[in-house]
């Protein structure tokens, strides 16, 4: 392997997008996943049933919840939060599979989540919170959506305001008041965490053998 070989080795590490609901999380995520080479998504396990249209291993680990249960026990799981009658989990041996592989793994998760990804694994998550420009903006488009009632949405931008709480937990913070900047945005924070030093790991060797060629 030559040098200049080593000196694109690295460790992969786990980018987190969150957002209240309604701020662009999920159109961000897509278009990462979609226009950026060696990103994958994360893949959640869940106790709910699988939906028409659902592949197994591609939208979801389709589990039980006694096995849930037991991967909880073991910590078997990144991180995982129970969402109304079901339960949701991020399995912990395809993103460290991945990560020594020198793949990035998106997540689309909330602060909780995010905090469980710190507490086991700080030196590998890289964590963006995305705003809305404004909570008018923000409220406008939950309705454009119109895939809840009023009601819903209401409660949404309430729960926004303790989502907002939390925006100085993150990395960085990306105003997403045009989608096409906010994603420049987002791909220049991933591509300068990929290149910090302790990430390259194929810098030492590459450095040492420079030094040894500088000494001949």
């Amino acid at each position: 392997m030559s040098g200049n070989a080593r000196t694109g080795e690295r460790r992969g590490l786990m980018f987190v997008l969150s957002s209240p609901s309604g701020a662009g999380k999920s159109t961000l995520s897509r278009m990462l996943v979609e226009n950026t080479r060696g990103l994958r998504m994360s893949i959640s396990a869940t106790t709910r049933p699988m939906r028409p249209g659902e592949v197994e291993g591609e939208h979801y680990y389709f589990i039980d919840k006694p096995r849930f249960d037991a991967m909880v026990l073991a910590g078997e799981f990144l991180e995982h939060a129970p969402v109304f009658d079901n339960h949701y989990g991020t399995p912990r041996a395809p993103v460290e599979r991945a990560l020594a592989a020198g793949e990035d793994v998106l997540f689309d998760i909330d602060w909780q989540g995010t905090q469980q990804l710190r507490e086991k694994a700080r030196a590998d998550v890289v964590s963006v919170f995305i705003l809305p420009p404004s909570a008018s903006d923000l409220e406008r488009r939950l309705h454009t959506r119109a895939q809840d009632s009023d009601a819903v949405i209401r409660g949404r931008m309430d729960r926004a305001t303790h989502e907002l709480s939390h925006w100085a937990e993150y990395d960085y913070v990306v105003i997403n008041n045009d989608l096409g900047r906010a994603f420049g945005e987002i791909e220049t924070i991933l591509r300068a965490e990929r290149l910090k030093r302790e990430r390259q790991t194929g810098l030492s060797t590459f450095v040492r053998d420079l030094q040894t060629q500088l000494k001949k």
